[in-house]
Formats: C-alpha cells, sequence, structure tokens
C-alpha cells in the first residue's frame, strides 16, 4: 500500500514532457553584399527644378491643350530601374506639379545618408503649362493665363531612384513617405520587387482558365457592351482607367 501511494505520488510529479532549449550552436549568417562597383557621385541629393521652364526673351510662353493622352496608358520607355537597386513607381496617371518635386526632393534629403547613397530623378521639370482663370469671371474671354507648370505621368514610369551601399530596408521608409504623398497611386519597390511582379503577371497570362477575359468579352461586344465603353477601353480593355 506505501509503494502504491508513492508511485502514485511520483507520478504526478513527473512533468509530461521536458523541453531542452541549446545554450550554443552553430549559427549560419549569409555574406554581405559586395558594394565594391558602386561609387557615390559628387552630389548625391536629388537637384532642385525651376518652377517656370525657361524660355527664349523673344519668345512669349505658349499655351497648351490639357491633352489627357500624356497621362493615358502605360509607359512604354522609362519602366525599368537604371541603378538595378531601389525608386518609386507610378500606379497610374497623373501630374507632378512643382511642389510634389520639391516635397520629394526635401524628404530625401532628410533621410539620406550622403556618405553611402545617392539619389536621382527619372522625370523632366514641369514643362506643360495649365491656365487658370481669376475667380468670379465670366464666360468668355479667350484662354486664362497661365497658372503653373506640371509634369505628366504614365502608369508604370519611375519616378526617382536610390542607390548606394545601402539595403532596401533602408531606402524604404523614405520612398514609402514620398510615394503616399505623391497626387497619384505609387509605391516604393526594389529590383527584386519588380521582378517579381512581372513574374507574377505572365504566370497569371500564361495560367489563366477563365475564356471571359475582359479582352475577349470587349472584342466579341459580349452584352452590347460597345456602346458604354470609350475609345481607350477598346485599346487597353480596361486596364489603364
Amino acid at each position: 500500500m506505501l509503494i502504491r501511494s508513492l508511485r502514485q505520488t511520483l507520478g504526478f510529479l513527473r512533468p509530461d514532457c521536458i523541453q531542452i532549449t541549446c545554450s550554443s550552436g552553430i549559427k549560419y549568417f549569409p555574406p554581405p553584399k559586395n558594394y565594391d562597383n558602386i561609387e557615390i557621385p559628387e552630389r548625391p541629393r536629388l537637384r532642385m527644378f525651376e518652377k517656370v521652364p525657361l524660355y527664349p526673351p523673344n519668345l512669349k510662353p505658349p499655351k497648351m491643350q490639357k491633352r489627357l493622352r500624356y497621362m493615358r496608358g502605360p509607359e512604354t520607355l522609362h519602366n525599368k530601374l537604371q541603378l538595378k537597386q531601389y525608386g518609386i513607381i507610378a500606379l497610374s496617371g497623373g501630374r507632378l506639379a512643382h511642389k510634389h518635386f520639391e516635397m520629394a526632393r526635401l524628404v530625401v534629403a532628410r533621410h539620406l545618408d550622403m556618405k553611402r547613397m545617392f539619389a536621382i530623378w527619372r522625370v523632366d521639370p514641369p514643362w506643360q503649362p495649365v491656365t487658370k482663370k481669376g475667380q468670379g469671371q465670366r464666360m468668355g474671354g479667350g484662354k486664362g493665363a497661365i497658372d503653373h507648370y506640371v509634369t505628366p505621368i504614365k502608369t508604370g514610369r519611375v519616378i526617382l531612384e536610390v542607390g548606394g551601399k545601402c539595403e532596401y530596408a533602408e531606402a524604404y521608409k523614405m520612398l514609402k513617405i514620398v510615394a503616399e504623398r505623391l497626387p497619384f497611386k505609387a509605391m516604393a519597390v526594389s529590383q527584386k520587387i519588380m521582378e517579381k511582379m512581372e513574374a507574377e503577371e505572365k504566370w497569371k497570362e500564361e495560367n489563366n482558365q477563365n475564356p471571359y477575359t475582359m479582352k475577349y468579352i470587349i472584342q466579341n461586344n459580349m452584352g452590347g457592351c460597345h456602346k458604354m465603353l470609350s475609345p481607350f477601353d477598346h485599346k487597353w480593355h480596361g486596364k489603364y482607367l
């Protein structure tokens, strides 16, 4: 009887499982990246753009129509990262005014480590004039005076790039701040992220099992959709709005 009671008490005190934690062991850390091929330029910061483009003294600044085609559709030329590191790309069309250039320049200058990092513009200075009439004016009287200048941006355009001896986590903070303050949708990317996005889009097109895509529906006028679509929907199949 005594032996049975001792066995029961010892069974209650015995733990169900034993966890062993190694105090030391062999750990593997990948080797650091090699930045020997990167050269820091003399002016690592973003340069300042003029508010008004320079014209010859004998030329009157020309006025221009809206020309929304400059903002519609995909960007076919400046859609790759030249430095193959980090940058900001536009996810929709829009316009960049001088205040947006100044905002991006100041944010990057505040967070940039000039000993290891540098930044470059990938867009032109403001060049397209935008006219505006004074408040309270009546209809007519011709086109208004030039109010400010903008730079039209298409979907997929690279706005700026950041390079140097740094990781993506170091540049992500300032790139995200700039991307959130732009007047259109934009995102901070790296070369790996852009390659992954291209691969995913290509995979979706190759492995799509639904035959009724937007392109098929528009080309075959299913449901009489032609009367509700614009010429740009026929061109890009509802992709770039």
